[in-house]
């Protein structure tokens, strides 16, 4: 699966409404990734 480079997500966030920048998208990237990884986690140790 291919990663969100933080220029499409910084694109799809002002589409959105959301003036941010590279560097700002790039912050927002590795807080979403950390809570995907904690959401897995947490379902697996539910569900195993």
């Amino acid at each position: 699966m291919e990663k969100l480079s933080p220029e499409k997500a910084a694109e799809m966030l002002r589409r959105g409404g959301m003036n941010v920048s590279v560097a700002q998208a790039v912050i927002v990237l590795e807080f979403l990734r950390k809570l995907a990884d904690i959401v897995v986690s947490n379902y697996l140790d539910r569900h195993w």
